[in-house]
């Protein structure tokens, strides 16, 4: 039971499967999809950091 000074608890968003799927359609849309530099490079960060959770 939770007392009253006790934040409840996070729930989690997404599953760790949901990781593997994420990445790999960045990572499909990134070699498929022609976008400016800036973009393309932060896409590309995020795939990488989605590769660290998983």
């Amino acid at each position: 039971m939770q007392t009253t000074t006790e934040q409840p608890r996070a729930r989690a968003v997404f599953s760790t499967n949901d990781f593997a799927l994420m990445k790999e359609v960045l990572g499909e849309m990134i070699s498929k999809t022609s976008i400016d530099d800036a973009r393309l490079m932060r896409m590309s960060a995020l795939y990488h950091r989605l590769g660290r959770l998983g």
